[in-house]
């Protein structure tokens, strides 16, 4: 695996104009390559926006996973050379999910659809996605997906770490109140995990709803490679070497000294991990 450099993108959407709003990822995607990008994240919903007020009108601009959305970034990502996430309400059956889409030249390489949900927005409406442990082997990394309320939840990115990532992305939609989430869980989630993380927010105005950005692409130590501010639509772009990602021993005194977060774990105090705890009430 070599370096590759990997952009946020934080822009505004608009609810329900799909069609609109591929051509301004499509618009921002050629920023991002202008730049060396070789992996491009747009936000949470990027496709569809985020403020429905039933599951009814979210359906309704809502399509399969392997839909007409996912063709479009194809043709952009082949004639680019990239890969790209984005988010979009998928459709399957009489199923609705907050889901993002892996795509590539040659078409989906995987999907996620988000697990833990608030009581915002579609996410009133949508049904929970079940899986938080896997990984994509891209021709870039091992990549990582989790969606917005995902990334407030430790065990989220640790599976994933568990899992071999070298990157997580979190699109997101925050609203309001999130900003101290913003500013310093993206950067423990690298940190505590000793891999790459990635949020992508948007920023605008839906139906009175105000999305704080605060976009940012962290190291594996937890520092900031790239931020973005709380207003502008912008393209974050960084290096990400997954070789640094893969080597969990840190050598603080070389030979002496050094800390290990993935080997020096103790899953067998964790247990009470695994189920419900009695002492919180609902």
């Amino acid at each position: 695996m070599e370096e590759f450099r990997v952009s946020a993108v934080q822009m505004d959407v608009r609810l329900g104009e799909k069609a609109a709003n591929l051509e301004r990822m499509d618009s921002f995607a050629r920023l991002a390559v202008a730049e060396g990008a070789a992996l491009v994240v747009f936000p949470e919903c990027s496709l569809t926006g985020y403020c429905f007020e039933s599951r009814e009108e979210g359906s309704a601009v809502a399509e399969p996973v392997r839909g007409p959305a996912v063709e479009s970034m194809t043709e952009l990502c082949r004639e680019l050379d990239i890969l790209t996430v984005f988010g979009f309400l998928e459709s399957e059956g009489e199923s609705l999910y907050n889901s993002l889409a892996l795509v590539g030249p040659d078409g989906l390489l995987g999907s996620y659809r988000k697990a833990h949900l608030p009581h915002l927005g579609i996410d009133h409406f949508v049904d929970r996605g079940d899986d938080l442990t896997t990984v994509h082997e891209t021709p870039l990394c091992r990549l990582g997906m989790n969606i917005c309320y995902d990334g407030a939840f430790p065990e989220s990115a640790r599976l994933l770490a568990l899992a071999g990532a070298d990157l997580v992305v979190l699109p997101t939609n925050w609203p309001p109140g999130a900003e101290e989430f913003a500013s310093y869980a993206i950067n423990t989630r690298a940190l505590e995990n000793a891999m790459y993380y990635l949020s992508a927010d948007r920023v605008g105005e839906e139906r009175g709803f105000r999305f704080i950005g605060l976009s940012r692409i962290c190291d594996v130590h937890g520092r900031n490679l790239a931020e973005a501010d709380g207003e502008s639509e912008m393209v974050l772009t960084a290096t990400i070497d997954p070789i640094q990602a893969r080597r969990k021993r840190i050598d603080r005194v070389p030979g002496k000294h050094w800390i290990d977060r993935m080997a020096d774990r103790r899953p067998e105090l964790y247990g009470p991990l695994a189920g419900e705890d009695p002492s919180v009430e609902n």
